[in-house]
């Protein structure tokens, strides 16, 4: 039996059905977690007295810890049970919320918003894991997935919506109430209708990989938050780059030596892997960054309320849904290029649009904006992954999917860093500063067109074929090696 998956046993069409609602509550509740949370940061920044990096920080901590556990959740799942792992990171994200809501100070919610992002971690990897294990027939699992991914569009639309409402009516602190009741009735319909299942064999803990990640990305996403206040060449900020910049050093030595790493290095030596992972990291930017500025520039630039902002934004999360499905259709028929591409200059275009904005622009000029970039938005996400699977064996495509799911929040979370950090680091006032990072946001959808020109071109997959050739024939080695070693 393949060490990918095993199934206990077969469920009934209803059985089926129950677990896919289980599932898609789990990306329903961390996909409105991410807009909800935006809608609030003027709000939480008034009532806690926070500084825009510390605004910052209480999106970049859930970001970048989910960003650094999401392959060891992943193998966790698979060693000890994915339904056990999954209820586990229900509940530890459900708890957080809770504890979100009663922050009594910005560094208390920064670190329940760590705390909740640990149990994040655990919710739509695990959940895929589950889908694909429940949903053996390629047309039913199709379906499922298509299900799930217009969840997450329905999500990420309610976000600005019911985020506004509470925030109008409750306070800020009522936007992690919602996770609560959500995350418990999962966690109920998950033991009572989801059947256990796990690997054949899991995956071997990598600590040191593990303590590497961790190094690589918090240390260099500080120093460019905080890079403001101390100053560049602060002994602060040139000692995190240069923890970040050792750590990188570390992962790649380390993570050579072990048959089963964490972050597998080979990988990278496919040029299609590893221009999807740029791409990952540069469209997600512009996302991050994206949703930081625009809350900003509505609520405290043009004095909307949280509600009517919300509203605003509901066209930009609607074309991400839409043209996410649209995505899937135009790999499907002409492969990963033309969608990576297109979405790329609508990216380009969306922020670019925004680099227009003052306080007086027309709300359909912004609505224009935020149509243009959602759909770029909505593009992106299927083209990258299938990008970064190409000519890599099946039985690998767990790993490199889960890298490239880490570059995605990587991503979002630079993007908050760098965006914040040139507001912050300006004297201007935030208008005339926000148009220079509108610019680098608008640079990074460029880059996603020549990167997705250069990884999906003819030499990229015929390097990718053949590293992927070489990658199986050593995963088997490897597998018989280790074979007869657990055999002595």
């Amino acid at each position: 039996m393949s060490a990918s998956a095993e199934t206990p046993r077969t469920l009934s069409p209803r059985g089926q059905t129950i677990v896919l609602l289980t599932c898609c509550l789990s990306v329903f509740v961390a996909g409105l977690d991410v807009t909800i949370v935006n809608v609030a940061l003027p709000s939480i920044q008034r009532a806690l007295h926070a500084p825009l990096s510390g605004l910052q920080w209480a999106i970049d901590s859930y970001t970048l810890v989910i960003a650094c556990l999401l392959m060891l959740s992943g193998s966790l799942a698979d060693r000890f049970g994915r339904r056990r792992v999954f209820q586990v990171g229900l509940a530890t994200f459900s708890l957080g919320s809770l504890l979100c809501s009663v922050a009594p100070s910005l560094g208390a919610l920064v670190a329940f918003r760590a705390f909740q992002a640990v149990g994040g971690s655990m919710l739509n990897p695990v959940a895929m894991s589950i889908i694909a294990t429940t949903f053996t027939e390629p047309a039913a699992r199709a379906r499922a997935v298509g299900a799930w991914g217009a969840v997450a569009g329905l999500s990420l639309a309610s976000g600005p919506v019911v985020g506004g409402l509470l925030v109008s009516g409750l306070g800020w602190r009522s936007i992690f109430w919602i996770n609560v009741p959500i995350g418990i009735l999962a966690i109920y319909l998950t033991q009572r209708f989801v059947p256990e299942s796990k690997a054949a064999r899991g995956r071997r803990f990598d600590p040191l990989g593990q303590l590497f990640v961790v190094t690589l990305l918090g240390p260099a996403t500080a120093a460019v938050i905080e890079g403001p206040r101390y100053g560049w060449s602060s002994p602060l900020i040139v000692a995190l780059f240069a923890l970040a910049a050792a750590s990188a050093v570390g992962l790649v030595v380390a993570e050579r030596r072990r048959s089963e790493p964490l972050v597998d290095i080979r990988f990278f030596r496919s040029p299609a892997f590893s221009g999807a992972t740029l791409i990952a990291l540069v469209a997600l930017m512009t996302l991050g960054g994206f949703l930081l500025l625009n809350t900003l520039y509505l609520q405290d630039v043009r004095g909307y309320s949280p509600l009517r902002a919300g509203v605003l934004t509901i066209p930009m999360a609607a074309a991400m849904a839409v043209f996410s499905t649209i995505s899937g259709r135009i790999v499907a028929a002409r492969g990963p290029r033309p969608a990576l591409v297109l979405a790329g200059l609508l990216l380009a275009a969306g922020t670019g649009l925004m680099i227009g904005t003052g306080r007086d622009s027309a709300d359909w000029y912004l609505v224009l904006a935020y149509l243009v970039y959602g759909a770029g938005a909505g593009l992106v996400g299927t083209p990258i992954t299938n990008t970064a699977l190409s000519g890599l064996p099946r039985d690998q495509s767990g790993v490199a999917g889960a890298i490239a799911s880490t570059c995605r929040q990587t991503g979002a979370a630079i993007g908050v860093a760098v965006c914040g950090s040139i507001v912050a680091g300006s004297s201007a006032g935030f208008v005339s500063a926000s148009h220079a990072a509108w610019a680098v946001l608008a640079g990074c959808g460029v880059a996603t067109v020549l990167l997705g020109l250069i990884s999906t071109g003819r030499w990229a997959r015929a390097h990718a074929a053949s590293s992927g050739r070489e990658l199986s024939a050593q995963t088997t080695v490897n597998a018989r090696a280790l074979g007869t070693e657990v055999a002595r």
